[in-house]
């Protein structure tokens, strides 16, 4: 059986777990860009939403929504890249001082083991037989000397993706009441309905994912996403008031 396939099985980690990260962060994040651009329209209109015009709101929602889209996925991924980078150039940077010094390398491995628990001359013995290996050796040193995980399982290409696929998918719920009817203040609470459903479906995602309390899940995703649009609503309604 393939390793990965077996970790999910064994653990029962499925892809909504693997892509937790990505999924809430661009799903909220794509929920608050695009009902930022509807409350700040709707905040900034003396006599409604529909003095500005419904055309305004999508051009400059969806420009935001794709535009932003577009800068988180490539965030994600150049970010995973660069921890990519960083770990190996630690790591080998670590397997040459082992070369290098390894006594004082098993010096430091025999107190990290103490410091992790295990009695002296056990620390001693384990310090001893990971020193006759040092690609081990080194991995342990890089996660308990210098609390770096080994970021190879993860694919900066596919969490970009899932990034961007997560801020569109999510971000686009606000504009929806937009696409459909005409611009006006009922149109503006079929927006504020139909983000504060996506923030809740973004809650119960986190929920089922993580197992955590559900209403700490689904309460601190609506909200963090409802303090960005009040915020958004507010200075929009300073800036045209």
């Amino acid at each position: 059986m393939d390793w990965q396939a077996h970790r999910r099985e064994a653990h029962k980690l499925g892809r909504t777990q693997e892509y937790l990260k990505q999924l809430v962060y661009g799903g909220n994040d794509g929920i608050v860009t695009t009902f930022a651009i509807v409350a700040g329209f709707a905040g900034a209109a003396a006599d409604g939403v529909a003095q500005i015009g419904g055309l305004a709101v999508l051009v400059f929602g969806l420009a935001n929504l794709f535009a932003d889209a577009v800068s988180m996925g490539l965030g994600e991924f150049l970010s995973l890249r660069s921890q990519h980078d960083l770990y190996r150039a630690r790591r080998n940077s670590e397997l040459h001082e082992i070369k290098r010094n390894p006594d004082q390398e098993r010096m430091e491995l025999f107190e990290i083991l103490r410091q992790r628990g295990l009695p002296a001359g056990e620390a001693d013995t384990a310090a001893g037989i990971l020193s006759r290996h040092p690609e081990i050796m080194a991995d342990l040193m890089m996660t308990y000397e210098f609390g770096m995980t080994d970021p190879a399982e993860e694919s900066p290409l596919l969490n970009g993706l899932s990034t961007f696929l997560a801020f569109v998918a999510f971000g686009s719920i606000p504009l929806a009441p937009y696409f459909l009817l005409p611009p006006d203040d009922r149109t503006f609470l079929l927006s504020v309905a139909a983000t504060a459903l996506a923030l809740t479906s973004l809650g119960l995602l986190r929920w089922s994912a993580t197992g955590e309390r559900l209403f700490r899940s689904v309460g601190e995703t609506i909200l963090v996403g409802s303090i960005c649009a009040m915020v958004a609503f507010v200075v929009g309604w300073i800036v045209g008031g």
